[in-house]
């Protein structure tokens, strides 16, 4: 079966997305299919964009690329799920959160700017139109489906899968640091971390990995970091795949934050690694894999409550030891897979 992909793309923005679409590529391919990603550029400002991206991703022709037809059409991301194709089902990564559940949350960028209520009725629009031309929908997680159900009256099939590299992840010694790896923006919430560690009552150490794609956040949050006292903070950056994998190998723990993820490769990777999971109570995506006490710790999303859960870690590491073993268990007992996705996308 030839397969095409269809996402979009901010240009020179590389996160979980990307990394899901083409894990899906590889594992279409290592069932012996054809598969090839269909990336449409984004841009979603100025408001009145939204729309031109709609349309534009409504006019294009997939049916069949250089005299040959393609089979099936799996959509990812908005717009990029609007292509049309006779054959297609969604495994939707979520829609344009600006218009849904961020309307009128400081995270958005529609809610009281000029267009931006109409911007947000042409997405809403299209979504509860076009999503059903699709012969099945599903979601990345049931954070996902449920947003997708509270806000479009549209139901999805939860459908998890692994993260990149999910077979070189292990546990290794556990050093005296966390990690947290993730992009940083506000909506990871890094500067959430750092105010946790103005508070506890031990000398916490975080190792912060991943591309800053917000310089200014991230410029407040380093400032912020460099009044803690001693070699409390590290930012490394964006790591390679293999030094990402030790690190989370090495650590105590990993923490993980955001405000209502989608999904979240952190927390998978942290289970594979045996390592507990510190996520908030609003985190979402996290939410289906974390058990409090249990696997890690979930807790209120405010400096005092995450500064208590770090310094229990670190003061009791064969309780974080055991959160992590039990985490490991619970990701195998998952049964999470590419090749069951494949199955489901295909059928």
């Amino acid at each position: 079966m030839r397969v095409g992909i269809t996402t979009v793309q901010v240009p020179f923005v590389r996160g979980g997305a990307e990394l899901h679409a083409e894990g899906l590529r590889a594992a279409l391919v290592a069932a012996g299919h054809e598969a090839e990603i269909i990336s449409v550029p984004f841009k979603w400002y100025p408001p009145e964009a939204l729309g031109a991206q709609i349309l534009a991703c409504r006019l294009l022709d997939i049916e069949e690329s250089s005299g040959m037809r393609i089979d099936r059409v799996v959509g990812l991301k908005f717009p990029g799920y609007l292509i049309p194709h006779p054959n297609k089902v969604l495994w939707i990564l979520h829609q344009h959160r600006s218009a849904y559940d961020l309307w009128e949350n400081h995270y958005g960028d529609l809610y009281g700017v000029p267009y931006g209520a109409e911007a947000r009725e042409i997405v809403r629009g299209a979504d509860r139109k076009l999503i059903p031309e699709a012969r099945a929908v599903y979601a990345n997680s049931r954070n996902v489906a449920e947003r997708l159900r509270r806000f479009s009256g549209l139901e999805a099939t939860p459908l998890y899968h692994p993260p990149p590299d999910a077979e070189a992840y292990h546990c290794g010694e556990a050093g005296d640091f966390f990690v947290m790896p993730s992009r940083i923006n506000e909506p990871k919430r890094q500067d959430l971390v750092i105010e946790a560690l103005f508070r506890t009552r031990n000398p916490v150490r975080v190792c912060f990995t991943g591309a800053a794609d917000d310089l200014p956040f991230f410029e407040k949050t380093r400032l912020r970091a460099a009044a803690l006292p001693g070699d409390r903070v590290a930012w490394l950056g964006a790591v390679p795949a293999a030094r990402k994998v030790e690190l989370l190998a090495g650590c105590l723990g990993v923490i993980y934050p955001p405000f209502d993820e989608d999904y979240g490769y952190v927390t998978l990777e942290a289970m594979l690694s045996s390592k507990p999971v510190v996520t908030c109570a609003d985190s979402g995506g996290p939410l289906e894999f974390v058990e409090d006490g249990e696997t890690g710790f979930v807790v209120a999303p405010e400096p005092g409550a995450l500064a208590e859960a770090l310094d229990r870690l670190w003061e009791d590491r064969a309780r974080a030891a055991r959160f992590g073993r039990a985490g490991r268990a619970r990701y195998d007992a998952m049964g999470i897979a590419w090749d069951k996705v494949v199955e489901c996308l295909l059928a």
